[in-house]
């Protein structure tokens, strides 16, 4: 792994586009994602059917990328979850499970990787609706030996609309960002609202931005948010 790289954080919305109301298409979400450019990408609400070809492993063979991927549930039209996305090779995985609510099963995929300084984790996730539900999922992730003794990459759908004690959590042990810093992701033709961020702990967030190209702003309800980091 380069000193510096692009990572990128994308809920691909079950490749079902804009309103969700669509046949899935990965192929838009895929041109999306080949538009970023990143070495790593954290993807949610990832949709692997059970019955036919599997459009993630598609995706990852097609852009030569490697995969890993944790399943929060099984939907009707298949497995559900999130996913890491890679050009270098991950050297473990793990999966952490952060369902602490009966009504909403959620968990992280944790993709590790060699770099100059050592080992360096990258953590992809989708957390709660619910404030207390999510506040006790990002405890989790902080305590979690992964992110807590390394330099680590927290990416994902973070679900927090607002100031929160887990937006605050995050910000005091990864990072000082202001809610007002981060850019909006949703909705994606007119995005408000700053749903998904990447954190970092011990290496440097040098630029962070939305890709907000027309297609983009078609694939899903989320616009991808992209940053350059430096370990």
């Amino acid at each position: 792994m380069d000193r510096e790289f692009q990572v990128a954080t994308y809920n691909v919305h079950r490749w079902t586009g804009l309103n969700g109301r669509t046949r899935p298409d990965p192929a838009r979400a895929g041109l999306v994602i080949s538009e970023l450019d990143a070495d790593v990408i954290a993807l949610q609400e990832v949709l692997r059917p059970l019955w036919r070809e599997d459009p993630l492993e598609q995706l990852a063979d097609s852009l030569s990328l490697h995969v890993a991927f944790a399943a929060t549930r099984v939907h009707r039209r298949g497995e559900l979850g999130n996913a890491i996305l890679s050009r270098w090779p991950i050297a473990g995985v793990s999966m952490l499970d952060l369902s602490f609510s009966r009504l909403e099963r959620r968990v992280a995929v944790v993709a590790e990787f060699e770099c100059a300084t050592g080992m360096l984790s990258v953590v992809a996730t989708h957390l709660a609706l619910g404030d207390r539900t999510r506040h006790r999922q990002v405890r989790s992730l902080l305590d979690h030996r992964l992110l807590r003794d390394r330099p680590a990459l927290l990416l994902g759908d973070m679900n927090a609309w607002r100031q929160c004690k887990a937006t605050r959590a995050l910000d005091d042990a990864m990072g000082s960002h202001h809610n007002a810093k981060w850019p909006a992701s949703f909705p994606a033709p007119r995005p408000v609202l700053a749903l998904d961020r990447i954190y970092s702990r011990d290496a440097e967030v040098l630029q962070l931005r939305a890709h907000a190209t027309r297609a983009a702003q078609r694939a899903s309800d989320h616009l991808p948010i992209v940053a350059r980091i430096r370990v």
